[in-house]
């Protein structure tokens, strides 16, 4: 990247007293915190805030423009084939637009989420995750700030809600709505609150004292509660089982994005859905046989030592249930390539001698 901060909107002469204070690159004050600014002299709250952001989009401009090329110099994409996918997708918006969504239909949804005292918690971009404060670089790599995949009228990918609301909504639309927690997170349960004394709690936390705010996984009869750690009195420890939005209403703003047509491409998404990470899918090698309806995926190397039981069980019931037009059965194949045995104490023996034989020969080749 070759920026500087005098590209930094706002920054004019305070350029000194930000250099003198270490911070001498765009991403060295993009990632900046409040206090350090402000603590600078001449430097309020208000100016503090909006150089950062400044500091913050003009990073994220650069970062933007070197992937472009970076994609362009490794998969030799030119300007004439970008052109032709922005076009498909133009063409592709101007079919959708202002249509009702239907049920049964696989589409992307964008949803910004907010609680009633308007904390932003979910998000379907990166950019929107910075904007919002609450970009954490391992969530992004685990897909957390992406748009939705959604089966419209279908329970399973929103909560209740969101699930009716996009039932009456047209693709491109945009549209706010505030869901209540009966049709959001649920009430709040009483009886999903559990007091433990300290000492089993700390045999139930691998011997380590409660933390208040700590997440807590409990493990009862073949079942996972996760709940939090709420308070610590009178030697008991309060655990809360409740989602943590429990008895909230809900704001979301939606937009319904794409519609997707392509079988490879629901297949995609339905991996994806399951916690594969969208950069490992191509390494998963899907193979589909029109006349018995039967998706065969080979797992890769990498997974063959992970247990993927629940992952593969998932998969195929919502493919099977989804798409039961096109698929019955799902076969999931692993293939263990022999490993070669180690040498045997004669085997490395002869070895030896054979390399020692090969030596003298070449010596006295040589000598010749």
């Amino acid at each position: 990247m070759s920026l500087k901060l005098e590209d930094v909107k706002g920054l004019g002469k305070k350029i000194d007293t930000i250099k003198e204070a270490g911070i001498d690159t765009v991403e060295k004050l993009a990632n900046s915190k409040l206090e350090e600014l402000t603590d600078l002299k001449g430097i309020g709250k208000a100016t503090a805030e909006k150089i950062i952001e400044s500091a913050k989009e003009l990073l994220n401009k650069e970062t933007k423009k070197d992937e472009t090329e970076l994609i362009k110099e490794e998969e030799g994409v030119d300007d004439k084939k970008i052109q032709e996918e922005i076009k498909k997708l133009e063409e592709k918006k101007v079919k959708l637009q202002g249509k009702k969504v239907e049920e049964g239909y696989f589409v992307i949804v964008k949803i910004t989420a907010r609680t009633q005292k308007g904390q932003v918690f979910r998000v379907s971009s990166e950019e929107d995750a910075r904007k919002a404060g609450i970009y954490e670089e391992d969530k992004a790599k685990q897909g957390f700030y992406t748009p939705e995949f959604v089966i419209v009228g279908k329970p399973g990918f929103l909560n209740e809600g969101l699930t009716e609301t996009i039932k009456e909504m047209n693709f491109f639309e945009k549209k706010s709505v505030r869901i209540p927690p009966t049709k959001a997170f649920g009430k709040r349960d009483p009886q999903k609150i559990e007091r433990i004394g300290i000492a089993k709690f700390r045999k139930m936390n691998e011997g380590k004292n409660p933390e208040i705010g700590q997440e807590f996984v409990k493990q009862s009869q073949g079942q996972t509660r996760r709940g939090t750690v709420t308070n610590i009195i009178q030697g008991r420890v309060i655990v809360d089982y409740n989602h943590p939005l429990a008895g909230q209403s809900i704001d979301y703003n939606l937009e319904i994005i794409d519609k997707i047509e392509d079988f490879n491409e629901k297949i995609e998404y339905f991996m994806i859905n399951k916690g594969i990470p969208k950069e490992n899918i191509s390494d998963f090698q899907v193979s589909y046989i029109p006349k018995s309806k039967t998706l065969e995926i080979t797992i890769p190397k990498m997974f063959l030592f992970q247990n993927l039981t629940y992952v593969k069980f998932g998969l195929a019931m919502d493919l099977q249930t989804h798409m039961t037009d096109e698929i019955e059965d799902v076969k999931f194949i692993e293939i263990f390539e022999k490993i070669p045995l180690p040498e045997t104490p004669s085997e490395s023996v002869m070895k030896k001698v054979e390399e020692f034989n090969k030596e003298q020969e070449e010596k006295e080749e040589n000598k010749d």
